[in-house]
């Protein structure tokens, strides 16, 4: 599809308010995006598990202004509190979505959300809560235009996603979902995430995802920074590249559930996004010696017992530990006894692979 067909036809019913509300998972690449083009393009494809507990709930209420404006204004309510200091980033969204929701104009947001997990924790919130509100604004439309298919629906709510946040595209459906071009995928597409069409071997099905918060602050660079500085890279083209073979091997490995494989995999993907902020100018580190710490016990603990437990990363110091729903209880006791040490307060959010965001209330 092109940008083109995003933007609507003449509106088909007309009203002056709605409602809605939408459930919207965060979730966790296995290969990474890192590197993107003008409009949120990525420079390489990626592959991630959606969340199931992680989510951001969202609802949205919309009213007919009385004088129409260029772009909609809002209100914003984070967990109860009014937060001023969220606004540039909604701004900047709905400015780039206006194109393709022209009748946005003409309403004023009431937006209330909440996260199932701390705010700056390390899970990548802005995923989960861009996918939520581009569902709300997807499902206002879908009263102004009744005529819209489910698929479409979904296809859209992905694209606008994306435009909030890169990863949000992904956040719509799961378990797993794909972003960007590769030769394997077929269907996927830059402007929007993809529920994988792949076969899945059984061991990958409600794959967990522990999540220990080795540091709840800020970060010392945002994403979007961190984005730009592959602009420039040395390494740039051979991370692309890299990414691109990696997701060949990774879709392998899911038909045949080769475990080994896929730890292999993940664990270069969550080092090599590392490698690039450590190579960049300016350069940053963002793990902490208690992340370092935790990985050598999960390589230990990988040795001395065979168990499948491997880990991943964000652009940030926490980690998450993946691993078949089979091993859960003997991963949980092993994180009991030597890494809840390692963890912010001890504190570590038990998670898995999800089917995406759920629709909590329609819009009327």
């Amino acid at each position: 599809m092109l940008v083109q067909d995003f933007i609507p036809a003449d509106i088909e019913v007309k009203t002056d308010q709605g409602s809605a509300s939408w459930r919207a998972p965060s979730n966790i690449a296995l290969v990474k995006y890192w590197g993107k083009y003008e409009g949120q393009i990525p420079a390489n494809p990626s592959l991630s598990f959606t969340l199931s507990a992680s989510h951001t709930h969202t609802t949205t209420h919309f009213k007919k202004r009385t004088e129409q404006g260029e772009i909609p204004t809002f209100d914003l309510i984070f967990e109860g509190k009014s937060r001023p200091d969220f606004h540039p980033k909604i701004s900047t969204y709905f400015e780039r979505i206006l194109p393709y929701t022209p009748w946005l104009k003409d309403f004023h947001l009431e937006i209330s959300t909440e996260n199932s997990f701390p705010h700056s924790s390390g899970i990548a919130s802005s995923a989960s809560s861009m996918a939520a509100l581009s569902l709300c604004v997807l499902e206002m439309e879908r009263v102004l235009y009744p005529s819209m298919t489910d698929d479409a629906f979904l296809r859209k709510a992905s694209f606008l996603a994306r435009l909030g946040s890169g990863s949000a595209c992904r956040s719509v459906e799961g378990p797993l979902v794909s972003w960007g071009r590769h030769e394997k995928l077929s269907g996927g597409s830059d402007l929007y995430g993809t529920a994988y069409g792949g076969s899945v071997h059984d061991v990958f099905r409600e794959y967990r995802d522990t999540i220990l918060l080795v540091h709840k602050g800020q970060k010392t660079v945002s994403s979007t920074a961190g984005h730009s500085l592959m602009k420039d890279h040395h390494y740039a083209r051979q991370r692309f590249s890299q990414a691109h073979l990696n997701l060949t091997h990774l879709i392998d490995i899911l038909k045949n559930g080769d475990l080994e494989g896929f730890a292999q995999i993940v664990e270069s993907e969550a080092l090599s996004l590392h490698a690039m902020m450590m190579t960049s100018i300016p350069y940053y580190l963002l793990m902490k010696p208690n992340t370092l710490a935790i990985l050598e016990k999960i390589w230990e603990f990988r040795r001395d017992t065979g168990e499948p437990l491997c880990f991943t990363l964000d652009a940030g110091a926490n980690v998450h530990l993946l691993y078949p729903a089979s091993g859960e209880d003997k991963v949980l006791q092993f994180i009991k006894n030597e890494l809840v040490a390692y963890c912010e307060k001890g504190q570590y959010i038990c998670d898995q692979s999800g089917q995406g965001a759920k629709k909590l209330g329609s819009a009327v």
